[in-house]
């Protein structure tokens, strides 16, 4: 057991974790582009159309996946925010850093398909709804994170803001969760619980929890993408990035 934590420990490490970002970036970026393909193909061609709301329910299948990815991307920055806050370790800040713009990317989309599917069903594309505001907030804050981080020249002052500022909002995202239940308003509620009840049709499930996976999928692509340039960056003056680079180059030649 003692040996197990030592052998993923040494994965705190950039100069660890660097290529082992580079073999699971392939792994999830195919398995976001089968996932995502087939999740799309049955979102508009096999899920069955809705009594109530008709065929323009079906953004739903891109709406709700990016708005649960917003969530759980921000958990797991402030997941990685507090073990660079306890253990001091470079590589935490780093993928906090490399997951935020993915995240932003989430809340966006969830917003932005929240109001295209918002006005036909409620007559308008923005009302200062709970769970809207709060979600609106969410974007906010990834995007204060991403500005805090550029608008300080020292990295370690920088880490350490961003750490802060991350585990500050996290009290956003049971606010978002929990906010149709803690107030009276427009956006409905959960159809699928954690205690694994649903309401809905068999294949609309399916097809949500596929596009949920290729969202994760292509989450984690591109966050492992982006860090390996980010550790390329942070690292550049270190002895084993100077070695990648020759080898690298003498490739090339």
């Amino acid at each position: 057991m003692h040996s197990r934590l030592i052998n993923w420990f040494k994965f705190s490490s950039p100069a660890t974790f660097y290529p082992l970002a580079g073999r699971l970036v392939p792994w999830f970026t195919w398995g976001a582009v089968l996932l995502l393909g087939v999740g799309l193909y049955l979102s508009f061609f096999v899920a069955p159309t809705d009594y109530k709301q008709g065929e323009g329910y079906r953004i739903i299948f891109i709406h709700v996946p990016a708005a649960w990815m917003s969530m759980f991307l921000y958990l797991v920055m402030a997941g990685w925010a507090a073990i660079g806050l306890v253990f001091n370790t470079r590589l935490s800040a780093m993928m906090t850093s490399s997951l935020a713009p993915t995240g932003a990317m989430f809340a966006f989309l969830a917003l932005w398909t929240g109001a295209f599917w918002g006005k036909p069903m409620w007559g308008t594309w923005w009302v200062w709804d709970a769970r809207l505001t709060s979600e609106l907030i969410l974007l906010f804050l990834y995007i204060g994170f991403i500005a805090l981080k550029s608008s300080i020249d020292d990295p370690r002052r920088g880490d350490r803001a961003g750490a802060i500022l991350i585990l500050v909002g996290v009290i956003n995202i049971p606010i978002i969760y929990y906010s149709v239940q803690w107030w009276n308003t427009l956006h409905q509620g959960s159809t699928i619980k954690m205690s694994g009840e649903t309401s809905m049709d068999e294949v609309m499930l399916i097809t949500m929890l596929i596009m949920t996976f290729g969202c994760w999928s292509y989450a984690f692509a591109t966050a492992l993408s982006r860090v390996r340039c980010i550790i390329l960056e942070r690292e550049r003056g270190t002895t084993w990035v100077q070695e990648l680079i020759e080898k690298e180059e003498g490739r090339g030649a």
